[in-house]
This record gives C-alpha cells, structure tokens and sequence, in this order.
C-alpha cells in the first residue's frame, strides 16, 4: 500500500519558504518505517523563487507547448523501447510509481489581483517544472485554509502529475482554527462574505486564464474542492457555465442542500465522498449529479467519513486516500484529451 503521506521533501533557507507538510499523526509511524527507503529516492527540493523576474505560469505554460506537440511521439518511443515514461501526458495508471511521476516542483508565492474586491488576494501555485502539461487547476481549500499543510500536499501531488495548481486564500488571512471554539463556528462562516469569495474566486480564475493566454494557450482550466471548497465547485461552475473551467471535482462538498443550482453547470464533475460523512449525505450529491448529468459520477467510499482523502486517519482510510486520488488523476484526464485535441487540430 502507497502512503498518501508519502511526501518528503527538503526547503531551502531564507524567506518565502513553505513550511514542510507535515503528515497525520495516524500515519506517522508508517512513514517513519518507510522513510529509509523513501528519502533516497525523493530528493525533490521544493523551492521559491522570489526573485523570479518572469510570471512563473506564463513559463510553465509557455514551456509546455513544445511538450504537448510531442507528446505522441514520446509515447510511441515509449512503446518501443519497453521503457516507462513518467509523464502526465500518457494515461494515469494506478500503479505509476511517484517516484518516477514527481519529477520536481516549484512553489511561488503571487497575488492576485481582487477584480474589484478590496486588495490582493494570496496564493500559492504550484507548477510541475519537468511533463509540464500546460493545463491549470484551482484548488479550493477546506475551512482550514490555504496554507493548512495537508491541503497544500495534496497541490504539490497534483502538480507532481504535470499540472499547474493555483490555491488561494478564500478567507484573507482568517482561516477556521482548530482551537477556535466550536459554538463560534457559524458567526465566523457568515462572516465569510460569500459574494466576496466567489469574487476572490472568479478572479484568481481569470489569472490563470489570463496568464496561459499571454503564452498562447487556450486550454481549459480543471476546479478542485475539499469540503467548504468543495461545495464552493458547485456554486462556481453553474456561475462560470464552461467559460474557463473544464471539468470539476467536489471532495466531499458542504452545505450544498440547494441542489436546484446545478442545472446551470455545464461540465461533467466526479464526486468523491464518503458514505459515513454527515456534512455531504450521498443522496445529495447523486441528487446533484443527475441534474448536471454530462458524464458526471459520484463514487462514494464505503465506511469513510468527512475528509478521508486529504486527511487521511488510519491506514485503511490512507488506502482509500490514495484510491481516491487515483480517480480524480484519471479524471482530470478530461482536460488532457480536450487539451491534446485542440493541440493537433491546431
């Protein structure tokens, strides 16, 4: 069994570094058994590069051009030779070792500009710098924010597969704490402006649109949620009606009992939630899935409660965790074969 809290990665010294994620205290036995074996294999730096003069997403996308047109080529030496090649471009399998598919990531810190809302918002972004495959995925967070450690692995993981992941700050710098007291939470989720948030989303979605397109690149974006964001995919796709965003994955989505909103989306979305979890029933989400339709799945976890996939406690839900971001890799092979289209018609 892969560990989803597989991620061992050195900084570097100085200013604007993320701090090292750390894993779940369920897993962190496991890991340390495998870390003799993982840490010579894993010697990825993940580092920010504060003076980088150059948009870091016009690069990447830029620098994935010449990887999409030949992409097929690459594939049929690949079939030739017997040898794997690790890259995004082919077919997720489930057993590509992320050893070979994490080539290396960088990190930046951006900010966004607000569109209207006040100031900037923050980010991180997340870019594969080796199978860049040009495609840009928004990542909204759970209740925990942008800069919760589990939230920003699972990035740096979807990156690993070649993708550009943009996750931003939806609170402005006033996450939900886990030492907040529980009676407090619902002042502080109204408090959450949500026009503001979908502005703030919109924006940050317009970026990397914008961003791809200075390097002539069209393709569509893919919208990722946990829980309080996974909800938010719902909201913002029947907004965006396919204008940017491509496809959509919701984890485990709260507080979307309004169900009549997503007769307006206009993109397939995959579904992954547990049928143990009381914030995300499962006749909700198939309830929203047959109203999307478009090639929509649910796929519901038996015995998993709310947030297994990123924050995984045990090592039977670790196993699951992994399974259940295997399915979303293979979904956000949508993107790809939209992406690869537009490529050789082009």
């Amino acid at each position: 069994m892969k560990d989803m809290n597989w991620l061992l990665y050195s900084t570097g010294s100085g200013s604007g570094k993320l701090p090292t994620p750390q894993p779940s205290s369920a897993a962190s036995m496991f890991l340390r058994s495998k870390t003799k074996t993982r840490r010579s294999s894993l010697n990825h730096r993940f580092d920010f590069i504060s003076t980088f003069s150059a948009s870091p997403l016009r690069a990447a996308a830029a620098a994935s051009s010449s990887t999409q047109r030949n992409a097929s080529r690459r594939r049929s030496a690949a079939a030739s030779t017997g040898t794997r090649v690790a890259c995004s471009l082919l077919k997720a399998e489930d057993n590509v070792n992320d050893d070979e598919t994490c080539e290396l990531v960088s990190g930046f810190e951006v900010s966004v500009d607000g569109e209207g809302v006040a100031g900037t918002i923050n980010a991180y972004l997340f870019k594969a710098v080796k199978n860049n495959n040009g495609i840009g995925i928004l990542l909204l967070s759970d209740i925990f924010g942008f800069e919760d450690s589990s939230t920003r692995e699972f990035a740096y993981r979807i990156a690993c597969n070649g993708y550009n992941v943009l996750l931003p700050d939806l609170f402005r710098g006033d996450p939900w704490t886990k030492d907040r007291p529980k009676v407090d939470f619902e002042k502080w989720i109204a408090e959450q402006e949500a026009q503001g948030v979908a502005k703030d989303i919109a924006a940050c979605a317009k970026w990397m649109v914008d961003e791809f397109a200075a390097a002539g690149i069209s393709n569509k974006l893919g919208l990722i949620g946990f829980c309080y964001g996974g909800g938010k995919v719902i909201e913002v796709l029947a907004q965006d009606q396919g204008a940017y965003f491509g496809i959509g994955v919701s984890f485990y989505g709260t507080r979307m009992d309004d169900t009549s909103v997503a007769s307006n989306v206009k993109v397939p979305v995959l579904f992954i939630t547990g049928d143990n979890d009381p914030l995300c029933r499962v006749s909700v989400v198939e309830s929203i899935e047959k109203i999307i339709g478009r090639g929509s799945r649910v796929v519901s976890f038996k015995g998993r409660g709310h947030g297994f996939a990123h924050r995984p406690q045990s090592f039977e839900e670790d196993e699951d965790a992994e399974k259940a971001f295997t399915l979303m890799r293979n979904w956000l092979d949508g993107l790809l074969a939209i992406a690869n289209a537009n490529a050789n018609a082009g």
